[in-house]
């Protein structure tokens, strides 16, 4: 499975963005969009960016993942449980 988590593009040099996400830093290639700048909040699969998204909808998935990673920690992660 993946999940794809929205990345804010940070840097851009040569259709290459360095992409931030909470302090981490990737690469991610700008090949399959169009009009991409700094600034930007895009989705990233397989080193791709591949679809841009707004700033609010990106901010609003930040939290809740970050919510969701947060009860799990609280719960210990144990499936065992279920």
């Amino acid at each position: 499975m993946c999940l794809a988590i929205p990345s804010q593009i940070t840097k851009i040099e040569n259709e290459i963005a360095t992409i931030d996400v909470d302090g981490v830093q990737r690469q991610a290639s700008l090949l399959l969009l169009e009009d991409a700048a700094v600034g930007d909040y895009v989705i990233v699969h397989a080193g791709f960016a591949i679809k841009q998204i707004d700033e609010s909808a990106a901010k609003e998935t930040l939290t809740l993942l970050k919510e969701a990673a947060a009860l799990v920690e609280n719960e210990g992660g144990d499936r065992s449980k279920d």
